[in-house]
């Protein structure tokens, strides 16, 4: 994957449904080997934008641009009843496309069912998983596929502390080790605090932007990078 640019860049991003529109004039940039967390209250728009930059939703007006592949998990997938999925199935789309043997493919499939603690439940039906249980095999069929963008909206939902913390952790370690661009709706504050980078949205506005340190991290205080009152809308986590 090229590390030098954003890995994302989105222009002017406006959105709405049945003429009322939802997201305003959004500007947001992912880098290569980050996190940038996308906060905000129910409604603000966090969903709407990252379906908007992995492309399932067409733009009103604006720009996305992508420089490598895309996996998106959404939230609180729904599973048919009828649908004769496994885990190991549901894992295994991931390796689709991917130029590796089957011998390979497997490995890779055991390996991220594996790192989101899903061992043991390979054959289970996706049915018969909790709803926490059912994001997690989705977000290893994302990090299965190798994507260079992986695109989350609120993937910790339904999870306790403990798991929350382990898809955290994973996210980051997909960042640092791989260079994978990570975006990532998430109402929990916490885990924002760790991200490299801080999208704030408020009724469809980017009402901020913010970089993390180390320093500010511990104290978890963001430095503001562009903000309202600068007259600039959106925000880029580009490293400078």
């Amino acid at each position: 994957m090229p590390l030098s640019g954003p890995a994302l860049s989105a222009h002017g991003l406006c959105y709405g449904y049945e003429g009322r529109e939802v997201l305003h004039d959004a500007a947001v940039e992912l880098a290569y080997g980050t996190v940038t967390a996308f906060a905000g209250p129910n409604g603000s728009g966090k969903s709407t934008l990252v379906e908007l930059l992995a492309g399932v939703r067409v733009p009103l007006r604006g720009e996305v641009r992508r420089r490598g592949t895309v996996s998106l998990v959404v939230q609180r997938p729904a599973a048919p009843e009828t649908l004769p999925l496994t885990v190991r199935d549901t894992v295994s789309m991931g390796t689709w496309g991917r130029r590796i043997g089957r011998r390979e493919a497997r490995k890779v499939v055991a390996e991220m069912i594996g790192a989101v603690g899903l061992d043991g439940l390979e054959s289970r039906s996706l049915t018969e998983l909790s709803g926490g249980q059912r994001q997690r095999a989705l977000l290893a069929q994302a990090l299965a596929s190798r994507a260079d963008i992986v695109l989350m909206d609120e993937p910790d939902a339904g999870l306790d502390s403990a798991s929350r913390r382990h898809v955290h952790e994973l996210l980051t370690d997909q960042a640092r080790r791989r260079g994978v661009a990570v975006g990532c709706a998430s109402h929990d504050e916490r885990f924002v605090a760790t991200a490299d980078h801080v999208v704030r949205l408020e009724a469809g506005h980017v009402t901020s932007c913010a970089t993390y340190t180390p320093d500010t991290a511990s104290a978890a205080t963001p430095s503001p990078v562009r903000s309202p009152s600068s007259g600039m809308r959106g925000c880029s986590s580009t490293p400078r």
